[in-house]
């Protein structure tokens, strides 16, 4: 109870979306927490557990920093996607930060911790691809499944949105999963390289370990526009929660936030199909 209780009173979200950058370090620092603890006490079964107690903290700052909304959208009275600019960039750096938590831990542990805490990520990215992770898992090319690849998208919007009505800021346990994901991808291809190349001379190993970046990050291409948009979608499911919970849905003001969370999730749309189009054609080029 004290570790929720200290990490939960660091972040202050109105304070935080004015300096969201600061949340690159609060995922970094939330996460790695996670893993340490779950290692401590789940000993053995800690893939699951590291993210729940990433989470746990987690929550109640989003649940803050969308109910802040909550209160912009019922007394503004303007098109307020724009509005929505600062929790949104406080979410993304957030995401960013557990990513590079993940892929940093995942690349440095030793062997038997990274298949202990990562087990369920790894066997997750082998479902997804048919093949180990490594480099080849981002060599597989998505031409030809702009479809699928949409209908996933929306299917993760979805859950997004559901998670954030039912729980306020529990869509940020997905969020969290998917940052594991791709942290344990990118990792994967660091990792790789490290062994591959260790021994080598250091200009050579320099090169490649650098170009390995570029490869890994690549899949960040389209990533960003996915998670962005499931961002604004738990923006739109976590306003209307709160809204219904304070019972303004028999006010003039509820059906503004109805109206402007519906515009949110356009936009959420929009950009995942534009998402989908990138991954589709831009990013195996890459």
């Amino acid at each position: 109870m004290n570790y929720i209780m200290v990490l939960e009173s660091i972040i202050n979200p109105e304070r935080e979306e004015k300096t969201p950058k600061n949340m690159l370090l609060v995922g970094f620092l939330y996460s790695t927490v996670g893993i340490f603890v779950s290692l401590w006490i789940f000993k053995g079964q800690s893939s699951i557990p590291q993210i729940f107690l990433t989470t746990l903290p987690l929550v109640v700052i989003v649940n803050k920093a969308l109910r802040l909304e909550e209160e912009k959208t019922k007394y503004e009275k303007k098109f307020l996607i724009k509005e929505h600019g600062p929790i949104l960039s406080l979410f993304m750096y957030l995401f960013i930060g557990l990513l590079i938590s993940y892929a940093f831990w995942f690349t440095i542990l030793p062997s038997d911790t990274v298949k202990e805490v990562f087990h369920t990520q790894i066997n997750t990215i082998r479902d997804i691809t048919g093949q180990d992770i490594a480099l080849t898992a981002f060599a597989t090319s998505s031409s030809g499944r702009f479809t699928p690849i949409l209908l996933n998208n929306l299917q993760v919007l979805a859950f997004c949105i559901i998670f954030s009505f039912l729980y306020g800021g529990g869509a940020i346990f997905i969020h969290t999963w998917n940052a594991s994901i791709i942290g344990v991808a990118v990792g994967s291809v660091m990792r790789s390289t490290l062994k591959t190349y260790a021994g080598t001379l250091n200009s050579e190993f320099l090169y490649n370990y650098l170009g390995s970046f570029t490869v890994s990050f690549s899949y960040m291409v389209h990533g960003v526009f996915e998670v962005a948009a499931y961002f604004l979608g738990a923006v739109a499911g976590g306003i209307i929660s709160f809204a219904v919970v304070n019972h303004d849905y028999n006010t003039r003001k509820f059906k503004h936030i109805v109206v402007d969370s519906f515009d949110t999730l356009v936009m959420a749309v929009v950009i995942l199909i534009f998402a989908a189009f990138v991954e589709v054609y831009v990013t195996p080029v890459l």
